[in-house]
């Protein structure tokens, strides 16, 4: 196969747009909307420009995107920060950096009574204990919580919400921010939507500052280059990357954002930022075929879930477990949850039912028709909210929840470090909590200077949600304003050049443009490969070799060893994707970056020699959890002149003590 110059000859060069800014956001989900926010708050008075550069529109962008029915994470009266910290530890198997959960546990609050400001309809407790929704609370003119008022609890950590424009809610926050600077700073425009930001540049005479970023207009055939002081990444988790359950029709169906492509991960290890805790995956257990949010099901409706015997799979199997899973059986954190489930399917003893008929049977026995009725429509709208493909799936198999049980099924994984997950980057600490060597400057910054993360980006950090990530996004922006004027007098420069960095991004339009008549079937060609085919292969790849639904999440050394062999002729073949149009560019360069993102994780998961986190991955040479040796971080860095990995590890360190058990009953 010849090699692939891209001289434009065959397809239409790019128009170069050149945009200086101080503050870059990259990304408009939760934690950029929130760093917009606050950065405004902080920067414009100062003169600092503040830009935001979104792959779609901010209004519907990150994994709020359609809406969500509560707040995850909400500490509340109730609580403390401490509380918080060991929460997440006891969820993440004993590993977190518990400097940065107890920095978000400490300012969260604040975050969502700002949402609540802004007119988020949040549940209220009335005097005499009722439930009362969102609409109706602020119809009513309840007390907001900032004075006082009660939420509504549907866990430890969670408080509902009516959240069907929650994001919509918080990008008009983010937005106005970003006028106000645009008014105040006299540009043209600091927010560009539909712009998928590919490539992350260094400063050429410091590789180890950050300079900018590269991409590409999905719209229009620009390429637009973004000259920047600090920059914020904040792109989201990794979605796709490995074979999902959902096949055929319904291929797009996935728990977590399908257009969350590794961004985050990928772009900072091509700069030579740290990454940690890669190794750590998601595996949710939702409704089969339609990937529904079973929390409230869980904590509100108080629903019990069997096997196909009726028998509690967490209880019958908890005795096994404990003989490779020790004490992590006894607490329970999300993985084992799925481990324990996972025993019984593979046994025969599915169907893992939810009784979600018996759940809502039980509440009428002490509700009201008119109540169980606003219940009812209020799970329903559950869905609607966030998984409008479960309510499809339901009518489609006519049943009905409130009628019969629904089964559940663990999914395939994602890679995230806002949910009961924490891949992500190594990040500096908030300085006045945790040891000297977490912290080095700037709370969130990454081994990159001036680059920051946020949301899932930040690794080793989990369990933050939505709450959290805007909450990180806040600390971020008045970090990047302090980061800017400490650095007032320094300028960058980039070390590559805009025309040959359109050419490269560019190349897989070029390669179409030159090739697609070469065959009558444009998608059989020896000179190229279509994004979505290469995808297909990286997804098989990945769940035969690194661990998918195929083999029940199981791999080992040697199944990794033979990954990483097809994992590298991937990445050759990827150098010959092509491009038809915007649309599929895009899907082309989403491809590099799960890529690399993929590859990251594997290669973490090789490294660590124990199964830390059962019931999201298995390494079968060896399947017990070994504190002793591993009870620490594994971090990696990554040289994209030589595709080596540098993986090492880093101590974990203990800030909050246990609680006793006495303690904890009344806690619990």
């Amino acid at each position: 196969m010849e090699p692939k110059v891209n001289n434009f000859e065959f397809s239409e060069k790019p128009e170069i747009v050149v945009h200086e800014t101080d503050i870059l956001l990259i990304g408009g989900g939760m934690a950029a909307c929130g760093c917009a926010y606050e950065a405004d708050r902080w920067a414009t008075e100062q003169g600092l420009r503040i830009t935001m550069v979104d792959k779609a529109a901010t209004d519907r962008s990150g994994a709020v995107a359609m809406g969500l029915s509560a707040i995850n994470t909400y500490v509340g009266q109730e609580n403390t920060p401490e509380d918080y910290v060991r929460y997440v530890r006891n969820d993440l198997m004993g590993i977190i950096r518990e400097d940065l959960v107890y920095d978000v546990g400490r300012l969260v609050d604040d975050t969502v009574h700002l949402f609540e400001d802004w007119g988020l309809p949040i549940w209220k407790k009335d005097e005499e204990g009722h439930s009362i929704d969102g609409h109706t609370a602020l119809r009513n003119d309840m007390i907001s919580l900032r004075e006082g008022g009660k939420p509504v609890r549907s866990g430890r950590w969670q408080i509902m919400i009516n959240g069907e424009s929650y994001k919509v809610v918080i990008a008009e926050a983010g937005k106005a921010a970003l006028a106000n600077n645009r008014e105040k700073t006299g540009v043209e425009q600091n927010h560009f939507e539909r712009v998928f930001i590919v490539k992350l540049l260094s400063d050429k005479n410091d590789p180890t500052k950050i300079a900018g970023a590269v991409g590409f207009s999905v719209r229009e055939k620009k390429l637009y280059v973004f000259k920047c002081k600090t920059a914020l990444l904040a792109a989201g988790g990794c979605v796709n990357v490995f074979k999902t359950r959902a096949t055929g029709e319904g291929q797009g169906r996935a728990w977590f954002p399908v257009w969350n492509s590794g961004s985050t991960y990928a772009m900072a290890a091509e700069v030579g930022a740290e990454l940690t805790m890669m190794e750590n995956r998601f595996v949710p257990a939702r409704f089969k075929d339609g990937y529904g949010p079973v929390g409230a099901w869980f904590l509100l409706f108080k629903a019990k879930a069997t096997n196909a015997f009726g028998e509690d799979y967490q209880e019958t199997n908890k005795e096994e477990s404990r003989k490779l899973y020790g004490k992590y059986v006894d607490s329970m954190g999300t993985c084992m949850r799925n481990h324990l489930m996972i025993i019984d399917m593979k046994a025969g003893k599915g169907p893992i039912k939810i009784h979600t008929d018996v759940a809502l049977q039980k509440l009428a026995e002490t509700m009201t028709k008119k109540e169980i009725k606003h219940l009812e429509a209020e799970a329903w709208e559950d869905f609607l909210d966030m998984t409008i493909t479960q309510a499809g799936v339901w009518a489609a198999n006519n049943m009905e929840p409130e009628k019969v049980p629904s089964e559940l099924m663990p999914s395939e994984p994602y890679l995230l470090g806002s949910h009961a997950g924490c891949a992500g980057l190594w990040t500096s600490g908030p300085g006045d909590f945790g040891p000297e060597e977490w912290h080095w400057g700037y709370n969130r910054m990454t081994t990159v200077n001036g680059l920051f993360t946020a949301g899932d980006g930040v690794g080793a950090s989990g369990h933050k949600f939505s709450s959290g990530s805007n909450t990180e996004g806040r600390i971020v922006g008045k970090m990047m304003a302090a980061y800017c004027i400490d650095h007032k007098d320094e300028s960058v420069e980039f070390a590559e050049d805009p025309e040959e960095l359109a050419k490269e991004i560019f190349m897989p339009m070029e390669t179409w443009g030159k090739f697609s008549g070469y065959t009558t079937d444009p998608n059989i060609n020896p000179h190229y490969i279509r994004p979505a085919m290469l995808q297909q292969r990286l997804q098989k790849i990945m769940d035969e070799y690194v661990g998918g639904v195929g083999t029940w999440y199981m791999t080992s050394k040697y199944m990794l060893e033979e990954g990483f062999y097809y994992l590298d002729m991937l990445k050759e073949d990827s150098y010959h994707m092509c491009a038809e149009n915007l649309h599929e560019l895009l899907r082309a360069w989403e491809n590099f970056h799960r890529i690399l993102a993929g590859e990251a994780h594997a290669r973490h998961i090789h490294f660590r020699e124990e199964t830390r986190y059962p019931g999201y991955y298995y390494r079968g040479d060896h399947l017990a959890i070994d504190d002793e040796n591993w009870k620490c971080f594994v971090n990696s860095t990554y040289d994209k002149n030589t595709g080596e990995w540098n993986i090492f590890k880093r101590d974990y360190q203990q800030l909050v003590a246990d609680i006793d058990k006495s303690e904890a009953k009344k806690v619990a």
